[in-house]
Order: structure tokens, then C-alpha cells, then sequence
């Protein structure tokens, strides 16, 4: 959708909405039923945020999974750490802080 949005007039459309409606849906006349429902009103097109909206959500994902991936590494360092006989855990309360190192 992003990639043809500049180019030409574009509808995202909730699948569900269009599943709901009778006709015949096969892969091949997909695209020319959609348009002929959308020709007739008869499917509304969906919510799409503006461009500075989705680049905000774009980077809250990345932070959100920048995050778990930081916090999967921690768990994994004091999984070895561990496994060698050093625990770390019950002294410090972050092992990654000055402290832990």
C-alpha cells in the first residue's frame, strides 16, 4: 500500500469487510471484484495514519523490540555466567551495571 500510495489512487480495505460480502472470490477475479465493490460503495476503505504518525510507530516498534532484544541478552549473560560458577545475580541488581561488570 505505502509503495503505491504516491503513485496511484489506492483503498486498504479490512479483509473481514470484504470477506462479509457475497460473490465469488477466487484468486484470479479478486482484484477486479474489489474494485467493482469499491466502484459501488459497498466496501469502505480503512483507517491509514499520515506519514509523521507512522513513522512515530515505526520507531516505538523499533524501541519495543530493541528492548526485548536487550533484555533476552541479560538473561542469556547471566545464563552463562551461571553455567561457568559465577552468580551474579544475588548481588548486584543489574548485572549489565557498573557493579555487575
Amino acid at each position: 500500500y505505502y509503495a503505491l500510495e504516491d503513485a496511484l489512487p489506492v483503498m486498504l480495505v479490512n479483509p473481514h469487510e470484504a470477506r462479509n460480502r457475497p460473490g465469488r472470490k477466487t484468486d484470479v477475479s479478486d482484484a477486479a471484484w474489489l474494485a467493482d465493490l469499491a466502484a459501488h460503495g459497498l466496501v469502505r476503505g480503512s483507517f491509514v495514519p499520515p506519514p509523521p504518525i507512522r513513522a512515530l510507530r515505526d520507531l516505538t516498534r523499533a524501541r519495543s523490540a530493541l528492548a526485548r532484544e536487550r533484555g533476552r541478552l541479560v538473561q542469556k549473560i547471566e545464563k552463562v555466567l551461571e553455567s561457568a560458577g559465577i552468580k551474579l545475580s544475588s548481588a548486584p541488581s543489574d548485572i549489565t551495571a557498573v557493579s555487575g561488570r
